[in-house]
C-alpha cells in the first residue's frame, strides 16, 4: 500500500520557508550552485506532520527531495522559520513524525521507542536515525526519491528472503506515489526501518585503526572477502544472472573510456598512456568474461560493519542521484571486489602508514581479501581496479589534492607491478 501524495497552495508557502534552509543541508545535492526549487506535492501523515517533496534543479542535477516537517505551537529549538504562527521544524528525528511514519509503514515492524530516537550526524546522501527499544532499528529516510524499486529496500528484502544473513533485516519501509516531471503519478520508497547492529564498528575506521598500529588487517580481511562471496552467490540465487551477450570487450572499452576521460582532467596522466593500454588489451585478449549478475555497486570498507566477530554489508543504494536503471544494472561481481581492494589503499594511507611500511601492510590485506574472496579473473579484477582508481585520481585532483598521491600510487602498482 502507497502514500498518495496531494498537492496544496501549502506546498509553496511551505518551501518559501524551507527554501535558505534546504541548501545548507549536507544531503542537499546542488552544494554551491544556484538551484531552483518547486513543490512538487506533499503526504500528510498526521495533522502536524507534513513530507514536503522539493524538485531541487541546478545543471546536470534534477531530483527529487524529500523532506519531513513537524509544526508545533509555540518557539522551538531548532525551528527553521514559521508558518501561520506555528514553528516549523525538521522532522526526521521528532517523535511525532516517526510515530506517523512507523504507523503507516509495511513490514513485520519493530519495537521501538520513538521518543529516544537519535539521528546519526555525518550522513550525506540521507537520514539515518537510530530507534532504541526491545527489537531496535535505524530508520533510512531518503532524501533523494525516484519512481521505482529502490535497491537499499529491494535488495536486503530479497537477501533476507534467501538466507542471507549478513544484512540487516528490513523491518518496515514506506512507499509512495506522486506526480513525475510529467505530470503522470509513479510509485517510490521514501524509507526503510533496518534491524539496528549492535556493538557495531564501521569497517574502514576498523581498518584504519589496524593500519595506525601496524597491525595485520588480513584475518579479518580475508573474512570480508569471504562474505562477499557468499553475498555474490545468494544475490544470484534472488536475481539470476544475465544473459546478455558482455564480453571482455566492453570492460577493456570501458577502462580506455575512462583513462581519456581522466587525462583530459588530469594532464599528468600522460605518461601512464601506454600502460593503461597494455592492461587494455590484456583484457581484449580474454576468451569470455564471467556472466553478469546484480551486484552491491559500491562497496567499500565504509559500507560494512563489524559486529559479534562477523561483518555486515550495508547500503546497496549506489549513487541516490543515478539513474535507477544504472543502479540496478547487472555487472561484473569482481567490481565489488575491486571496490574494497581500493578502499584498502585509503585505509593504510588514513591510517597513518606510507613507503614501505603502507606498501607491505596493504599487500597483506589484499592478499587476505583475495584469499577469502575465493577467485576470480585477475586481469578482469586488475583492470576493474584500474578503472576504479581513474575516477579516483580525477575525484582526489578536484577535490582534496592532499590525497591525489593515494591513488596515484595506486595506479603505480596496478600498471607496473
Amino acid at each position: 500500500m502507497s502514500l498518495v501524495a496531494r498537492t496544496s497552495p501549502d506546498d509553496a508557502r511551505l518551501l518559501d520557508v524551507l527554501r535558505d534552509w534546504l541548501p545548507t543541508r549536507r544531503w542537499f545535492p546542488a552544494k554551491g550552485q544556484s538551484a531552483q526549487l518547486s513543490a512538487v506535492a506533499s503526504f500528510v501523515l498526521a495533522p502536524d506532520v507534513t513530507v514536503l517533496l522539493v524538485r531541487a534543479r541546478a545543471g546536470s542535477i534534477d531530483a527529487v527531495l524529500q523532506v519531513p516537517v513537524v509544526l508545533t505551537d509555540g518557539p522551538a529549538a531548532g525551528a527553521i522559520g514559521t508558518l501561520d504562527g506555528r514553528s516549523v521544524v525538521d522532522g526526521s528525528d521528532r517523535p511525532e513524525f516517526l510515530a506517523a511514519w512507523l504507523a503507516a509503514a509495511e513490514g513485520p515492524g519493530a519495537d521501538v521507542d520513538v521518543s529516544a530516537a537519535r539521528a546519526i550526524s555525518g550522513e550525506q546522501s540521507n537520514t539515518s536515525v537510530i530507534l532504541p527499544g526491545a527489537r531496535p532499528g535505524i530508520l533510512k529516510v531518503l532524501r533523494a526519491v525516484a519512481h521505482g524499486e529502490n535497491p537499499d529496500v529491494d535488495v536486503p528484502r530479497h537477501l533476507v528472503g534467501v538466507g542471507w544473513k549478513h544484512v540487516p533485516a528490513p523491518l518496515a519501509w514506506l512507499q509512495g506515489e506522486w506526480p513525475g516531471p510529467d505530470g503522470r503519478p509513479g510509485t517510490g520508497y521514501l524509507g526503510v526501518l533496518a534491524a539496528f547492529v549492535d556493538a557495531a564498528e564501521d569497517g574502514f575506521e576498523l581498518a584504519c585503526a589496524y593500519a595506525g598500529r601496524g597491525e595485520s588487517f588480513a584475518s579479518l580481511a580475508a573474512d570480508l572477502g569471504a562474505v562477499t562471496a557468499t553475498m555474490h552467490d545468494a544475490l544470484v540465487a534472488a536475481y539470476g544472472t544475465d544473459a546478455g551477450d558482455q564480453g571482455p570487450e566492453e570492460v577493456a572499452r570501458a577502462v580506455a573510456t575512462r583513462f581519456s576521460w581522466a587525462l583530459s582532467a588530469v594532464p599528468a596522466l600522460a605518461p601512464f598512456a601506454d600502460d593503461v593500454a597494455a592492461v587494455v588489451d590484456e583484457v581484449r585478449s580474454l576468451p569470455a568474461a564471467p556472466p553478469r549478475q546484480r551486484v552491491h555497486g559500491d562497496l567499500h570498507l565504509g559500507q560494512v560493519l563489524r559486529s559479534h566477530d562477523t561483518w555486515y554489508v550495508m547500503d546497496f543504494e549506489g549513487e541516490p542521484l543515478a539513474p535507477l536503471d544504472q543502479r540496478t544494472r547487472p555487472d561484473l561481481a569482481l567490481r565489488d571486489v575491486a571496490g574494497l581492494l581500493r578502499s584498502i589503499d585509503y585505509a593504510a594511507a588514513v591510517g597513518g602508514l606510507s613507503g614501505d611500511r603502507a606498501a607491505d601492510w596493504t599487500a597483506d590485506a589484499r592478499a587476505g581479501l583475495l584469499a577469502g574472496y575465493g577467485g576470480g579473473d585477475q586481469t578482469l579484477l586488475r583492470a576493474l581496479e584500474l578503472d576504479k582508481t581513474l575516477y579516483e585520481v580525477v575525484y582526489e585532483s578536484r577535490n582534496r589534492p592532499t590525497w591525489l598521491p593515494i591513488p596515484m600510487a595506486g595506479l603505480e602498482r596496478l600498471t607496473r607491478p
